[in-house]
């Protein structure tokens, strides 16, 4: 596939490099020489320089024959990425899609205008980083989810503490529990990850402490499986959120409008403390002071706050707070982390989720590179691999069998089907029927492979 994308910041450089990665032809436009000179160092893609929206340059760049073209210039106003997005389109590019900084661009009636303009897809990763932070806020007792067909299947990531039941049990074992209290399993596990490593398990496969398992699981078994993991939703009535950011902003307007008992932000610069308490809705509480000050977090009642969000820009700090906040007892603290060097150290160093703009908008994207039969596309963070939904094309050779005889690719596996109204876990006897939608966990080196399955 041929992929040319206009912008080399940090979501354009991470897209780059992982859709090279994938075995995708890649050009990268971008004004600015230092950054392609670092991208080029660290990537295997072509480059040019060339100014935003410039003709020459989405020319140069072979747009007439691209199949795709992603507009992600971090500078000035976005609207350039919808210039630039609309022209590779008339160019002769196939998709394109296009980085906006405005949530009124993201409304259905602009959504359609912008569709009947040639636009394929908008994205706003700030708007999706926050409807992850809501989400992790509800499902609080994982460390990340992700539904299905609004929550028929539910994708969730749990860590094993060191009073976790399942300690030196293994697969089998776990399997062999839960069908002796129910006839029928309402989750599976489809993966575990172990320091930084995904393994797809086997029925002899142990836990160990530190582990991060993904399960399917359906709706109705969610409360049974808690139970088995020793969890606990926390009760979440006032949240804290450090950094007075775009993402803040958005997430305590959010919990707000929710009904939350209290949302609160910190913010150390006091002009745009004082901004954010004329902009924000009465309802939200603005405290100017420097969030590494543990003696005025306590002063402005961190303990009795259930939640704390960390998403001051900087990396460091966002863990190092949240750090801090569940030494001292806050029983939920999620942190925002753009390095993604990092985001493994947060976790070990006890933060309980992770939020990634890259990951997030990635996961968006990478959907426009494989077949009309993928529904969503999601990158996990803490593991390399991603989760897909599929729907099942007639005559594809998915439903040419069951699950036990079809020679399905071993980094990936089925963990749930949609069928209509019914949803429920794929075991080996299961047989995947025309229009299914299929959840399917993989890692990368077979997503081009399990693509062809559904086609």
């Amino acid at each position: 596939m041929r992929i040319i994308i206009e912008g080399a910041g940090q979501v354009g450089s991470h897209l780059a490099k992982m859709l090279s990665a994938e075995g995708s032809e890649v050009t990268v436009i971008d004004h600015d020489p230092g950054r392609i000179r670092s991208l080029s160092s660290s990537a295997d893609v072509s480059t040019i320089v060339g100014g935003p929206s410039s003709i020459a340059s989405l020319k140069d760049a072979g747009c007439s024959d691209a199949d795709l073209f992603i507009g992600v210039n971090p500078g000035g106003s976005q609207s350039s990425n919808i210039v630039s997005a609309l022209l590779a389109k008339k160019l002769g590019t196939k998709r394109v899609v296009a980085r906006v900084d405005d949530e009124h661009f993201l409304s259905p009636e602009n959504k359609v205008l912008f569709k009947d303009m040639g636009l394929d897809m908008l994205f706003f990763p700030e708007k999706i980083a926050s409807d992850e932070i809501v989400d992790m806020l509800r499902h609080n007792a994982s460390t990340e989810s992700m539904d299905f067909a609004r929550g028929k299947l539910q994708m969730a990531v749990f860590k094993l503490d060191d009073d976790s039941p399942l300690l030196d049990m293994n697969v089998a074992e776990f399997h062999h529990k839960v069908t002796q209290a129910n006839q029928t399993s309402a989750f599976r596990i489809v993966a575990l990850s172990r320091e930084g490593k995904t393994i797809i398990p086997k029925f002899d496969t142990s836990f160990k402490y530190g582990d991060y398992l993904y399960i399917i699981a359906l709706r109705d078994g969610m409360p049974d499986l808690l139970k088995y993991l020793g969890k606990d939703q926390v009760n979440i009535k006032r949240v804290m959120i450090m950094g007075g950011s775009e993402i803040a902003q958005m997430v305590a307007e959010r919990l707000s409008a929710a009904g939350m008992d209290e949302v609160k932000i910190i913010e150390s610069d006091p002009v745009h403390s004082r901004e954010l308490s004329e902009q924000l809705p009465e309802s939200i509480n603005v405290a100017t002071g420097d969030v590494r000050n543990t003696d005025f977090l306590i002063e402005e009642d961190l303990l009795g706050y259930q939640a704390v969000l960390a998403v001051t820009g900087n990396d460091e700090l966002n863990i190092l707070a949240c750090v801090a906040a569940k030494k001292l007892g806050v029983p939920r603290v999620i942190a925002q982390v753009e390095n993604l060097e990092y985001i493994h150290l947060a976790e070990e160093m006890g933060v309980d989720s992770v939020v990634n703009k890259k990951l997030i908008t990635a996961s968006r994207i990478f959907k426009f590179t494989l077949s009309d039969k993928v529904r969503s596309v999601r990158y996990m963070s803490g593991t390399n691999a991603e989760v897909l939904e599929y729907t099942a094309a007639p005559g594809s050779r998915i439903t040419k069998g069951t699950l036990k005889d079809i020679t399905f690719p071993d980094n990936a596996i089925i963990g749930g089907v949609i069928r209509g109204g019914e949803s429920f876990i794929a075991v080996g006897h299961t047989r995947i029927e025309p229009y299914d939608r299929v959840a399917v966990f993989a890692l990368p080196e077979s997503v081009k492979e399990i693509d062809k399955f559904f086609r």
